[in-house]
């Protein structure tokens, strides 16, 4: 089991930076893939980023890559996803997710493990 919790969402300017924290406990924590989803009202869940547990190059979708970066610290079991140049857009509920891999989680992620959801708003 992993339990995760999130921080650091808010009200920011189109343009403006903002990092999000996640971190995980349990006793498969810093062996689980970890990554983002946001959601806003009246769509899908929708695949962020995410890194594998070993750390290494993590997967973003398209329309997020060169803005955002997921980073994370084993040793103190912690996930950030650093956003920068954000975008009315990029508005929403963000989650931080844990699962076996990337791909699972990007593919799969009913099965993941997640965060409560804390909101990112960008005003234009």
């Amino acid at each position: 089991q992993v339990q995760l919790e999130e921080s650091g969402g808010g009200l920011v300017q189109a343009g403006d930076s903002l990092t999000l924290s996640c971190v995980a406990s349990g006793r498969t924590a810093s062996r689980s893939a970890m990554g983002w989803f946001r959601q806003t009202p009246g769509k899908e869940r929708e695949f962020v980023g995410a890194i594998g547990w070993q750390g290494g190059s993590p997967l973003y979708r398209d329309s997020v890559k060169g803005r955002f970066t997921i980073s994370r610290d084993n040793a103190k079991n912690t996930m950030t996803l650093q956003m920068t140049s954000l975008k009315p857009e990029d508005t929403g509920v963000y989650y931080c997710a844990g699962q076996a891999s990337v791909q699972a989680l990007r593919l799969y992620p009913a099965t993941a493990y997640w965060g409560q959801g804390l909101q990112v708003t960008v005003s234009s």
